[in-house]
């Protein structure tokens, strides 16, 4: 720890008080046109920043350690230090030097902490959230409260979990930025480090920040919901200490906050973490964007419209009323071309009005700012009246009448700001000329200064009758008239003498002194001006803001449906019909991630049937890159998009209503936890049987592949039978979908009623295999590994090896030492067609071991070794 001096300057012992209320984040402090950092600040930050690390004075025994950055280019740093976990404060000057004597003020305006960053230019993601979660004990032993925070656009979020894993499943699903604990509760602590986010230890708040959050809290539940509905106490205590730490870190007051939503976890279609990385559903492989199903339908037009779909996919419904009428909105959109096409043209202008009605809301907008807000409601309006005039079902019908814009708002802020104006109204040129007459006078005055001084000076020349007087400017004296010693005896009575120099004399005058204090003060008083009317024009547009977030949020919703719309249009999709029986039927199905990735026209579609009664397991098999994980996903993603209501990429689907679809896909370890793939296969598998639910489905690709083949096959039979024999309800059986290469497993439909074999077909032609992509009734009648050996590259050599060996195997051979070694004498054979006759012989003799063949073993390798010497 650096040690202090023993004398601090007025200036120091000012950061020190503002560094105690900052804590433990980064404080950045302005200095003139730099943010300082000083101390242990200075030398933590110094190395993660690559800055020259300084000292200030000098001199001192205890020099203090500093570093900084330039005011302008702040954010940058800031981002750089929020990705990697850290808080930053950001303490401004708040007093105005010209009138404050002395030091000036200087206070906390904002702490930056990795959930709660509002602006791109801080590390936001623009199509993604930016989530804060406060967790925190519910009712019961092992009741877990979350509460979400989107501070960017004031998305509000609670639920209740009754037990801990629960909570770290859904906490996973959140992906949040940061995640505040009570402190010293290690199990919650424990949940929170496990999600990857920054984690930050909070005591429950007190004195004026607990009041001000319960205030708050109090507004945001009021309204039309039951008592009933709303938050446990428990919920309650949680949602209260979230909104004091946005508070305490924001610092521009909690009115853009919507008011909570409660939801329970039953309300939406789950899958684990594990089962959203392996269908993709909104992270590709490479962890980007790229790849996933979020990328393959999002035609949205908008950051915030792809936000709102990204969270459909990651919450789908469970209320068939909810998805009829985002079905219907879709299919109002997918009928209507030209509407279609004219909403994606009205929207896509409007840009991320969500965050910027909240940074307008929290105080933190510029004159910028509101003319983008002014031009959004222009088009806004365009689009209300294009919902308007069209015939829409109830979900439209809500949208347009949640996006009408304030009346005479957008010509309010177009009538009263330039159409560029600065960042700031500071630095003057944000009002628009005429709006104001004292502006436009004050911007003449400073405008016309030298005219003004070249009349006043032709004025007393005349009258004085003086022709060498001149007016000049001096910095350190200002405005004078300058006369030579021959003229003094003109200089009139109202001169006052101010310097003697070498070539006469100067003087002022009290027109000439009115005239220097309004030209010197002329350009600050016009900005002062500026910034008020603009002050008054951002307080009439927050008036607005519980219109303007809700419009913002209803903008959002539509450009969401209208981006499915075009991506049902665009990709060949149809409604499906989700029901509230058990069958799923898919007729044509395709993967809408492998499908947009695949030419035009090559994807091979697809059949699918499950029921409870004669359908209910599917065993399919089939060679390696035939296509059967492709089969298994599209599967799981047409009921996930079903359910998102969402068009799906098949000619006609029947799509029973599924809370839950469980996946175990490929092979993976975690070194981390000491698993081994074969580990975490099992610990899967676990986790699937012991959540069944009556409306499941289970996708299941590959079971018992990483250990010996019977302990394999073993496994997977069980595995199987459970899932075919389970009734998590009465009457109710889990649908499942099982692909392996155990071909043992096809016998399973022989003992097992509800078992269907199918199969990925192929063609063999010559030593070729053709993958045809198409699923058919029936088992596969092998499984062609050696053939993908080679079409993977894998030297011929081993690839005759291997059919060598295969051989032996299907003919019972077995790997004995005479099975493995008239296969080996058979390949190297093969291998050694043009080698000496003799050569060969005397190496197959040199690896015999006489004493480990048994008589019949030695009778058949004399046998072989005769008909190769025959053979030379």
């Amino acid at each position: 720890m650096t040690q202090r001096p023993a004398k601090l300057t007025p200036m120091l012992a000012q950061y020190l008080r503002v560094k105690q209320q900052a804590g433990d984040a980064v404080l950045f402090f302005r200095l003139g046109d730099f943010y300082e950092m000083f101390f242990e600040d200075a030398e933590r930050v110094a190395p993660l920043l690559d800055l020259t690390l300084t000292s200030r004075n000098k001199d001192d025994p205890n020099p203090i350690p500093m570093c900084g950055v330039p005011h302008h280019a702040a954010q940058g740093y800031v981002s750089r230090l929020v990705a990697q976990g850290l808080k930053v404060a950001i303490c401004d000057q708040v007093g105005d030097p010209q009138t404050s004597p002395g030091l000036v003020e200087r206070g906390l305006t904002r702490i930056v902490t990795p959930g709660t960053v509002l602006e791109e230019e801080e590390g936001l993601a623009s199509s993604e959230p930016g989530y804060l979660v406060a967790l925190g004990r519910g009712g019961g032993d092992n009741g877990v409260v979350l509460v979400t925070v989107e501070a960017s656009t004031g998305e509000l979020r609670c639920c209740e979990t009754a037990a801990s894993s629960v909570a770290r499943e859904e906490l996973l699903r959140i992906a949040p930025r940061e995640v505040l604990v009570p402190a010293g509760d290690e199990v919650l602590g424990e949940i929170a480090a496990a999600s990857g986010a920054a984690v930050t230890p909070r005591g429950r708040p007190a004195g004026d920040a607990a009041a001000d959050a319960a205030r708050v809290l109090d507004r945001l539940l009021a309204g039309d919901r039951p008592a009933s509905a709303g938050p446990s106490e428990a919920a309650r205590a949680v949602l209260e200490s979230a909104l004091a730490y946005v508070a305490e870190t924001v610092r521009g007051g909690l009115d853009h906050l919507a008011p909570p939503q409660l939801y329970a976890l039953g309300d939406h279609l789950m899958l684990d973490e594990r089962s959203r990385r392996n269908l993709a559903v909104v992270e590709g492989a490479g962890r980007g964007r790229h790849g996933s199903l979020w990328w393959a339908v999002d035609r949205t037009v908008t950051a915030m419209g792809a936000r709102r779909l990204r969270d459909w996919l990651l919450y789908p419904l469970l209320d068939l009323h909810a998805i009829g009428e985002r079905l219907d909105a879709v299919e109002a959109l997918v009928e209507a071309p030209g509407l279609r096409a004219d909403l994606a043209e009205g929207l896509r202008p409007i840009g991320d009005v969500e965050r910027l009605a909240a940074r307008i809301s929290l105080g933190r907008a510029g004159p910028r700012e509101l003319v983008r807000l002014a031009r959004a409601l222009e088009r806004a309006s365009g689009v209300h009246e294009l919902l308007s005039a069209a015939p829409r079902p109830a979900l439209l019908e809500r949208i347009a009448a949640a996006i009408a814009p304030p009346p005479g708002l957008a010509a309010r802020i177009g009538a009263l700001l330039a159409d560029a104006p600065p960042l700031t109204a500071a630095e003057g040129g944000a009002i628009r000329p005429g709006a104001d007459d004292e502006i436009d006078r004050l911007r003449a005055l400073t405008r016309d200064a030298q005219g003004l001084i070249a009349e006043l000076e032709a004025r007393e020349r005349a009258a004085t009758g003086i022709a060498s007087l001149k007016v000049r400017y001096q910095r350190v004296f200002g405005y004078f008239f300058e006369v030579t010693k021959a003229n003094l005896k003109s200089v009139p009575p109202h001169f006052v003498r101010r310097q003697t120099v070498a070539s006469g004399e100067r003087f002022t005058s009290p027109e000439l002194r009115e005239l220097e204090q309004q030209l010197t003060t002329a350009d600050d008083r016009c900005r002062q001006r500026e910034a008020a009317l603009f002050g008054e024009l951002l307080g009439e547009v927050q008036a607005h803001d519980a219109a303007l977030l809700r419009l913002a949020r209803e903008l959002a919703t539509l450009d969401a449906v209208a981006g499915l719309a075009t991506t049902a249009h665009e990709g060949g999709y149809s409604r499906p019909q989700v029901h509230a029986g058990s069958a799923l039927d898919i007729r044509d199905g395709r993967h809408p991630i492998v499908e947009r990735t695949s030419a035009a026209g090559c994807f091979v579609a697809n059949d699918a049937s499950l029921d409870e009664e004669g359908q209910q397991i599917v065993v399919l098999t089939g060679p390696n890159m035939a296509g059967k994980s492709t089969y298994l996903r599209q599967v799981a993603l047409i009921v996930l998009l079903a359910h998102a209501g969402s068009f799906v990429p098949a000619a006609e689907s029947r799509i029973p209503l599924t809370d839950r679809i469980w996946t175990r896909v490929g092979a993976a370890d975690d070194l981390v936890a000491g698993d081994s793939t074969f580990m975490v296969e099992m610990k899967e598998t676990a986790a699937i049987l012991g959540n069944l639910t009556p409306r499941t489905l289970v996708v299941l690709d590959e079971i018992g592949r990483g250990t010996s083949t019977y302990d394999g096959i073993a496994i997977a039979w069980a595995v199987a039978e459970h899932l075919h024999d389970a009734t998590p309800a009465p009457g109710a059986r889990v649908k499942t979908l099982f692909a392996t290469h155990f071909h043992e497993l096809t016998a399973l439909a022989d003992s097992l009623p509800r078992v269907r074999n199918y199969s990925v077909a192929v063609r063999e032609w010559k030593d070729d295999v053709l993958f045809l992509r198409r699923v058919v009734p029936g088992p596969a009648s092998r499984s062609y590994g050696v053939a993908v050996a080679r079409l993977a590259g894998v030297p011929d050599a081993v690839v005759r090896r291997a059919r060598d060996i295969l051989r032996g195997l299907e003919e019972g051979k077995g790997l004995g030492p005479s099975g493995a070694a008239r296969t080996r004498a058979r390949n190297e054979a093969q291998l050694d067609l043009f080698a000496d006759p003799a050569q060969r012989l005397r190496r197959e003799l040199a690896e015999l071991d006489p004493d480990a063949l048994s008589p019949l073993q030695a009778l058949t390798k004399l046998h072989e070794l005769a008909l190769l010497a025959r053979e030379g």
